[in-house]
């Protein structure tokens, strides 16, 4: 589950409550990339100063999720192919070692686990919805540290994870991806099952190269959704 709402009620500020608007309706594609963001109706919005907006803005920024420029308009940033690549090679470095601790430590009552977050998926599929499903698909990946009993693996996991949150779900909305992904995760649980830790890492693996494909397909029909890196 997305970390950006896990604050209590009477802890959040002004500044969390902005930040979790913008993120969602970025990350659920409300908000398509390179639409322009104006702190004046977000403040307005929410009946606030601009500092509070400010602040907001600053830490969507380090999430790589709006572009703010000096005397410009902020925008929703675009993909970032390079961004996506770097973002990929930090999450496969970590998620083949957990996978690998995840089939060596994997009891029955884990294997139920994996069973029931893939019985989840399978549903949310059948009712089209992609944006459930990408929700479900960080219980799973989170249900894997737990079992590979390093929790903490998760934090990585899900910063690297939510930098291609939209390109995954513009891809599954369009595309009808989830089945492909389905069965990726039951291979990867099947290892897992099985106590074996290179199938597991194997499998893991393969479903992150998915996305190659879907960069290429969205990059192909959506060029205007992508920054220029060599710019």
């Amino acid at each position: 589950m997305n970390k950006i709402a896990t604050l209590p009620a009477a802890k959040r500020s002004t500044v969390d409550e902005i930040v979790d608007y913008l993120y969602k309706e970025i990350t659920s594609l409300r908000l398509m990339p390179g639409t322009r963001i104006s702190e004046p109706d977000i403040a307005e919005k929410f009946g606030v100063s601009r500092q509070p907006v400010r602040d907001a803005f600053r830490r969507l920024e380090t999430m790589d999720l709006i572009l703010v420029r000096p005397k410009r308009a902020t925008e929703v940033r675009k993909f970032s192919a390079r961004g996506i690549e770097k973002s990929r090679f930090v999450r496969a470095a970590v998620e083949a070692a957990v996978l690998r601790e995840a089939a060596k430590h994997c009891v029955a009552a884990d294997g139920f686990q994996l069973d029931a977050c893939i019985a989840m998926q399978q549903k949310a599929q059948a009712e089209n919805d992609y944006v459930g499903f990408t929700k479900l698909d960080y219980e799973f990946h989170q249900t894997i540290c737990n079992i590979a009993q390093v929790p903490y693996a998760f934090d990585v996991i899900q910063a690297e994870k939510a930098k291609v949150d939209r390109l995954c779900i513009l891809s599954l909305s369009k595309e009808r991806r989830m089945l492909v992904l389905i069965d990726d995760h039951e291979a990867i649980a099947r290892a897992i099952k099985a106590n074996d830790p290179e199938a597991a890492a194997a499998a893991g693996m393969l479903h992150l190269t998915r996305l190659d494909e879907t960069i290429a397909t969205i990059r192909l029909n959506n060029a205007a959704y992508f920054e220029d890196d060599d710019a």
